[in-house]
């Protein structure tokens, strides 16, 4: 037999050979044909219910009034009658400054209309006679008229001590520093016996209002037409404030409604500046504090909802796999909307059994093996 042919009947050998190992290491198990193992998978199920939408922001608890309670005059402090964190209300009295010397000048500003109003009563009575000695020419024109100008000259001085009394009680009132607004006292920066003057930078202490209070907090612009209509709704919308994250993972400090956006976007940050304000009676928000906001921009009644998870990325469309008996079917879907915790869709039913993990391994008609019960797929309102 020539080589060349040999050569060929052996290459023939051992190709057929090669095919034989590998049929025998890549064999069906015994007793099952191939592709007939089930594909294990979890499922959850299809859950009709209302979803809040939301935004969020990171923001900063102002407080709606706060103020530093300074003197209006120089003076000695005499008394300080609130203590450190008290709350207060408007009008309440909080501290008293050295008054004598005002008195004084209201005393003495007051003695001098006395003096003034006696010699206006005499001048008038004088006018009155002159007036009528006038009429048969009993007194002169001339003396007639210096008697009206004395009478003007007096009435004007009795103006003018009844404004410099008025001046007087108006600074009287300066040593009786009373709240302008109702709040919680801060730490006192001076104790009574101190002499203070208007031009000291420091003042007594401040006054903060916290309930009610407000969050300010930026978000991007591209949410400023949401926000408008969010404003001008009936209702205004919901804010949640949040320490740590929002949602249920964090903790609610309070709960309010928007209130104001800002007249113009930052040109450097490309954000809106907005405000929310809060009841905060449990006076859980503190000024100063940061916070995690969450604003409900919408409500979807009746959505069908699943994990994000559930839902596959086709080539065209969206999809999920639905079980049926022990098999899966393909089911194309519309994602109306999602987050990290859950998907709105369409196009299966409120009950149906789809597959949230084990996707990769399936096709249209693989049989499946369910690793637990199905477990509807939920979300906090």
């Amino acid at each position: 037999m020539p080589n060349k042919t040999k050569k060929i009947l052996l290459g023939t050998l051992l190709i057929a050979l090669m095919g034989s190992s590998v049929w025998w290491l890549n064999r069906p198990a015994p007793g099952k044909s191939a592709g007939s193992a089930p594909v294990p998978v979890r499922v959850v199920q299809v859950l009709q219910q209302d979803v809040p939408r939301y935004i969020n922001g990171i923001g900063a608890v102002l407080s709606l009034h706060s103020v530093i309670i300074r003197p209006q005059i120089d003076g000695i402090l005499t008394g300080i009658r609130v203590k450190e964190g008290q709350t207060v209300k408007a009008g309440d009295l909080l501290a008293t400054l050295d008054d004598r010397s005002i008195k004084a000048s209201l005393d003495q500003a007051r003695a001098q209309l006395g003096q003034n109003q006696a010699q206006l009563q005499v001048a008038l009575a004088d006018l009155k006679r002159y007036q009528l000695l006038s009429v048969d020419n009993g007194v002169s024109r001339q003396t007639l008229d210096q008697q009206q100008a004395l009478v003007n000259q007096l009435k004007a001085s009795a103006q003018g001590d009844q404004a410099a009394i008025a001046a007087a009680q108006v600074q009287l009132s300066y040593t009786q520093i009373q709240s302008p607004v109702s709040g919680r006292v801060g730490i006192r920066a001076v104790d009574a016996g101190n002499f203070l003057r208007v031009s000291d930078a420091q003042g007594l202490f401040s006054v903060t209002q916290i309930a009610p209070i407000a969050v300010e907090f930026s978000l991007p612009q591209q949410h400023l037409p949401l926000l408008h209509d969010l404003l001008t709704a009936k209702q205004p919308a919901r804010v949640k404030a949040f320490v740590g994250n929002t949602g249920s993972s964090g903790t609610q400090l309070g709960e309010g409604r928007l209130s104001l956006i800002d007249n113009q976007v930052s040109a450097t940050t490309g954000t809106i500046k907005a405000k929310a304000q809060f009841d905060n009676s449990t006076q859980s928000l503190w000024p100063g504090q940061l916070v995690n906001v969450e604003i409900q921009t919408g409500l979807d009644r009746n959505a069908l909802v699943v994990p994000p998870q559930v839902v596959q990325r086709g080539l065209d469309n969206y999809f999920v796999y639905r079980v049926s008996g022990d098999k899966v079917e393909t089911v194309p879907v519309q994602l109306t909307f999602q987050d990290t915790e859950l998907s709105i869709i369409t196009g299966v039913n409120p009950g149906d059994t789809l597959v949230s993990d084990g996707q990769s391994r399936l096709k249209s008609g693989s049989r499946v093996e369910v690793l637990s019960g199905p477990t509807a797929a939920r979300v906090q309102p």
